[in-house]
């Protein structure tokens, strides 16, 4: 079944380490369009991300956020600036040898002083990120996020098929008319030329061989049975490529270019205004296909 190329998806995942949040968009594109936005300490990880989306779709402009909070610190280490509190024990004894009376220092002071005590983590959010654990985390996350975004797309893309069916048939239909109104259009105009040709008897034996001449090459110019075959045989493609599935997109576009480049060669051949409205009515629904096929995969 076909797939549409528009889609969202959004994931979020409380692990005793990190809090992630994952968000998928993607939307029209003529090819893979992937976009990637990670913070920091998961840029690792971006390569074996990207291989994930791309497996599991073949076009459109995909943006893949990724937000995550490390919620287990790590060790936390803490340094006392000894020679800067020494300094100061010394200062205040030689404010209290000077008579006055003051407090001895205590650790709190020490906490409200600038560069007293130093407290330092052990262990980088980039270094919890690559613990296997937290990897499986963010991988699981994105896969669980990209099959919403794929049943999405899946969903929109069953909607596409219904829409593109009942057009595909109502060109089906305009091409079987124009075949029968063409043939008709042709016996009329070798029966109008077969009276002309009869008018010109009496004529001289080589004005009637030129002029039969040029009634041959013009009924010839003006057989379109190559054209209806080849616009029969892309009707029986096209179900053969929307049975074969996914990632179809691109194939019915360029089928569609060729059946129009039938269309259009048909309209310059055949005449008759049937034919004419028929020819009108064959390319506005193949445009009408082709906006619709710029939605699939």
């Amino acid at each position: 079944m076909i797939r549409s190329m528009t889609g969202f998806a959004s994931v979020d995942v409380e692990h005793p380490k990190v809090a992630l949040s994952v968000t998928l968009r993607s939307v029209n594109h003529r090819h893979l369009d992937l976009h990637v936005r990670l913070p920091s300490p998961l840029l690792a990880l971006e390569s074996r991300l990207r291989a994930q989306v791309q497996q599991q779709l073949a076009r459109g402009r995909v943006e893949l956020n990724v937000s995550a909070q490390f919620v287990q610190r790590a060790n936390l280490e803490v340094e006392v600036n000894e020679a800067l509190v020494e300094k100061l024990s010394e200062a205040l004894n030689r404010v209290r040898e000077s008579g006055l009376a003051i407090a001895d220092l205590t650790a709190g002071d020490l906490l409200h002083l600038p560069h007293a005590i130093n407290v330092r983590e052990t262990t980088a959010d980039s270094e919890i990120a690559a613990q296997p654990d937290v990897t499986d985390v963010v991988t699981g996350a994105v896969a669980r996020a990209l099959d919403e975004l794929v049943t999405m797309r899946s969903t929109e893309g069953e909607y596409l098929f219904v829409d593109l069916d009942s057009r595909w048939t109502l060109v089906r239909e305009l091409i079987a008319k124009l075949e029968t109104s063409a043939v008709h259009a042709q016996g009329m105009l070798e029966a109008r030329l077969g009276e002309r040709l009869e008018q010109l008897v009496g004529e001289s034996e080589l004005e009637q061989a030129l002029v039969a001449q040029e009634i041959v090459k013009f009924v010839a110019r003006s057989d379109i049975d190559e054209e209806i075959v080849r616009l029969k045989g892309h009707l029986v493609h096209w179900r053969t490529i929307v049975d074969d599935g996914l990632a179809c997109g691109r194939r019915l576009d360029f089928l569609l270019q060729e059946m129009n480049r039938e269309i259009n060669t048909i309209g310059s051949k055949a005449e008759g205004l049937e034919v004419s409205e028929l020819i009108v009515s064959a390319k506005a629904e193949l445009e009408r296909l082709r906006e619709q096929i710029q939605n699939v995969e």
